[in-house]
């Protein structure tokens, strides 16, 4: 979000000099954060103060996470040791977003101007520019991959619409769609690129994103991006800093929806939403909401009742009942995106000051 300005607050709030959690380097490796309902963070050594954003889990022993000052990082071995880097010539680029496919292919969306997504094949020792906007007021706030060669891109508004980005050939190249198709925007609204998972896709053509601001907004669309439909949600709304930072369906129907204020993360107020008609309704969690302020929430593949992991930089929840309630998880304070592999349901959470950790559950 650009004119709201909370992308550039959350640089300025939370990442430049207000970070109260100890750097990843004063952490020991593997601490494990025990709790009675069997769920733990396992919080791993980054090697990194860097600020992270954006996390993509592959599988139990692959995943990549990224953030501030053009930083990137993969593990190999389940993280027991990440190897941090930074993509040449983007060191002052903040990536919010990152997708990967296996260890040696990820992509890295940055956020503000100019704006720029990056592709590597060969693990991150070389990256390709595929994708560059200069334009004033360029403000991208996630991607989101329907497979390996289709895939979307939310931005900020542009001259009252919101932008929106295309490829259909593996990243190779990114068409914006055309400006009188993207869908609008109420003045001051945008989306909030904190987590890179405002913007969520599911199965081969649908995509919804949700927005904040003066409005708690969904919108949705059928065609891959090409035309949007609009659903006001009940989340809390009406200040810059309010609204829906991440949403996600677990199948046609069922979705969820969290956020809240980030100028007040332990507030646990209007930080909830599920629909059961596929985002054409929205219903606020009022009771055993998530514990604060969330950035994020994902589903834990595999597990029996459907888990969700919501995340925020007050702490972490969980719900086995598709969002209509939620349970605190004791952990670290300061996480900003959860992702869990699709392949096996192994997942991390990235967070302020280079903070990684590794979700532990009874399979």
């Amino acid at each position: 979000m650009r004119k709201l300005a909370p992308c550039v607050l959350f640089s300025a709030l939370l990442l430049v000099g207000t970070d109260s959690f100890p750097a990843a380097g004063k952490i020991s490796a593997e601490e494990i954060m025990p709790q009675a309902n069997g769920l733990n963070w396992l919080i791993q050594t980054s090697d990194t103060t860097a600020g992270l954003r954006g996390v993509s889990a592959v599988d139990s022993q692959v995943a990549w996470a990224s953030g501030s000052q053009g930083t990137f990082l993969k593990t190999t071995d389940g993280g027991k040791t990440w190897v941090p880097g930074n993509v040449p010539g983007a060191e002052n680029m903040d990536f919010r977003d990152i997708q990967a496919f296996d260890q040696d292919t990820a992509f890295l969306l940055s956020i503000g101007r100019p704006a720029k997504i990056y592709k590597t094949g060969d693990g991150g020792k070389t990256w390709e520019e595929s994708y560059s906007n200069d334009t004033e007021g360029i403000f991208l706030d996630a991607f989101a991959f329907f497979d390996k060669d289709n895939a979307i891109v939310v931005g900020d508004p542009m001259e009252g619409r919101f932008m929106v980005l295309v490829t259909s050939d593996g990243g190779q190249s990114w068409e914006e769609i055309p400006f009188a198709e993207r869908p609008e925007a109420i003045s001051g609204e945008g989306a909030f690129a904190a987590s890179g998972t405002c913007l969520t896709v599911l199965g081969k053509n649908d995509a919804w994103f949700c927005t904040g601001g003066p409005a708690a907004r969904v919108f949705h669309s059928r065609d891959r991006g090409r035309t949007w439909t609009m659903v006001h949600s009940p989340l809390a709304s009406g200040k810059a800093s309010s609204g829906g930072f991440s949403l996600v369906f677990m199948n046609e129907k069922d979705g969820v929806m969290v956020g809240g204020d980030y100028q007040d993360e332990p507030a646990a107020l209007g930080n909830a939403a599920v629909s059961h008609d596929g985002g054409k309704t929205w219903e606020l969690v009022e009771t055993r909401r998530p514990s604060g302020f969330r950035e994020c929430v994902a589903p834990v593949p595999g597990t029996k009742p459907l888990m969700l992991v919501a995340a925020g930089p007050s702490g972490s929840d969980y719900s086995l009942d598709l969002g209509k309630t939620w349970t605190a998880v004791q952990g670290p304070a300061g996480f900003h995106s959860v992702s869990f592999s699709k392949v096996d349901g192994s997942g991390w959470a990235v967070g302020r000051n280079g903070l990684i950790a590794k979700f532990v559950y009874k399979k």
